[in-house]
């Protein structure tokens, strides 16, 4: 296989995993916030195992990335990635899922997990 079309299986790749609305989201929230499961499990009203197994496919990808502080893994897109562009240019035809997180926050349930 040429390089092109190694270049073309990952962007197929990074497209089908995009292709789900759950995860989708969540790369639409990473975008301009970084969060946690538990924010997620709130968001999309899903268990905790289920929540942690998109993120795994997504973090799998290179396209979020988790970072530990204290107890708590916080996710956020990963701007490093070879993707990211392509990623960006995907959310730049979406519109804004940050009411998502403003609910929670109305609720009482965005969480700082600081």
């Amino acid at each position: 296989m040429n390089v092109s079309t190694v270049e073309i299986e990952k962007a197929a790749s990074i497209l089908k995993l995009l292709g789900d609305k759950t995860r989708l989201t969540m790369v639409m929230l990473l975008n301009n916030h970084d969060c946690c499961v538990c924010e997620f499990v709130e968001i999309f009203k899903m268990s905790q195992p289920a929540i942690s197994q998109h993120l795994r496919k997504l973090k799998d990808a290179g396209v979020v990335r988790e970072t530990r502080r204290g107890q708590w893994i916080i996710y956020s897109l990963n701007q490093d990635s070879d993707f990211y562009s392509l990623v960006q240019s995907v959310l730049g035809h979406l519109p804004s899922q940050d009411y998502l997180l403003e609910e929670l926050k109305e609720q009482g349930l965005r969480i700082s997990c600081e």
